[in-house]
């Protein structure tokens, strides 16, 4: 078998699978995007060869190990017989030791082309730190109170050739106690780092990556330390847009949900907004009337907003007034035009 750093596997230009041969909840916590559970142990098995190792040391875990994987052999070349028909693959565990080994020597022997990754996940884990701290882009924090609608100039941004990084997208959470309203449940602090390097790898730091300003939390996951260093010091273009327009838009986004759910997010701030705003909030939610609700919350992000940005040192800082009559997408192609002139 031919062994691998995990630089050399990003380097690869072919689409061979991935097979992550650690346990099913090893392969939850975290694991590399597109990579294959392919679990040598359950488990339980996993934790059974491990207690094993630590009382009576290697060569029973060794023996308890082949007990459990002797009878699945077969199992696991069907498998691959069947998911890899071209029979050309990598493989990885958790630091590149015996799962990993063993199962590619059974793969290879059963005919397959196997590529292993030197220090397996773990090497993975240590590279994207790295990579977060060494490659350095030309961010541009897309700034502006809530309800500036700056998602979806993000994505209009995208659709204009731009390069964007979609940290609530990525996150599963719009950054307030609304956040997780529609949206899926968060993937692990762990995953979503993995998920941010597979946008970030992807970047051509000789171009501007436009990115929407966040705190480093963003609902129950964190930007790692790298990148967060280099989006509190890169440039920032804040939206200016008036308190009623930002106001109509969030009544449109969350009056699509239903009011029991609202009414449990501002229960989530009580304690800040104040139990004579909540109790307001929740009045005019149970009436009906979204927008004095939502003028009540807007009132309050709006205080805190400026706050958040003292804990960013930004490089360089522009406000920019929108022509609100205009579509999302010429929204965009002025910020284009307004970034192009000031050498963004």
């Amino acid at each position: 078998m031919e062994k691998i750093t995990i630089a050399d596997f990003f380097k690869r230009n072919d689409d061979n699978i991935l097979l992550d041969v650690r346990s099913p909840g090893e392969y939850a916590e975290g694991h590399i995007p597109g990579a294959v559970s392919f679990p040598l142990f359950t488990n339980e098995e996993r934790a059974e060869v491990g207690t094993l190792y630590k009382k009576k040391g290697h060569d029973f875990a060794f023996l308890k190990g082949l007990e459990f994987v002797g009878a699945k052999m077969a199992d696991y070349v069907r498998w691959a017989n069947k998911r890899v028909p071209e029979k050309k693959l990598y493989i990885h565990c958790w630091r590149g030791g015996q799962r990993s080994a063993s199962l590619a020597w059974l793969l290879e022997m059963a005919g397959f082309e196997v590529k292993l990754i030197i220090g397996g996940y773990k090497a993975y884990r240590q590279y994207i730190h790295r990579q977060f701290d060494e490659i350095k882009l030309n961010l541009i924090v897309l700034g502006g109170p809530t309800g500036s609608g700056k998602t979806l100039i993000l994505q209009s941004l995208k659709d204009e050739g731009e390069q964007i990084i979609d940290l609530e997208k990525l996150a599963h959470h719009k950054g307030s106690a609304f956040g997780s309203l529609g949206e899926f449940i968060q993937p692990t602090v762990e995953q979503f780092e993995n998920n941010l390097f597979d946008e970030f790898r992807k970047l051509d730091p000789n171009k501007r990556v436009w990115v929407e300003n966040e705190s480093r939390s963003i609902g129950k996951v964190f930007q790692p330390e790298g990148f967060w260093n280099q989006f509190k010091t890169a440039k920032y273009i804040g939206l200016v847009i008036p308190f009623e327009e930002r106001l109509k838009f969030l009544v449109k986004i969350y009056g699509e949900f239903p009011v029991t759910d609202l009414i449990e997010s501002f229960v989530k701030i009580s304690k800040r907004l104040g139990g004579q705003h909540v109790h307001a909030a929740v009045a005019y939610l149970e009436a009906g009337d979204l927008s004095n609700a939502g003028a009540i919350a807007l009132r309050y992000y709006d205080k805190s907003y400026p706050l958040a940005n003292l804990k960013c040192d930004f490089s360089r800082s522009f406000l920019f007034t929108p022509d609100i009559t205009l579509e999302t997408r010429a929204v965009a192609q002025s910020l284009i035009k307004f970034s192009d002139g000031n050498d963004l």
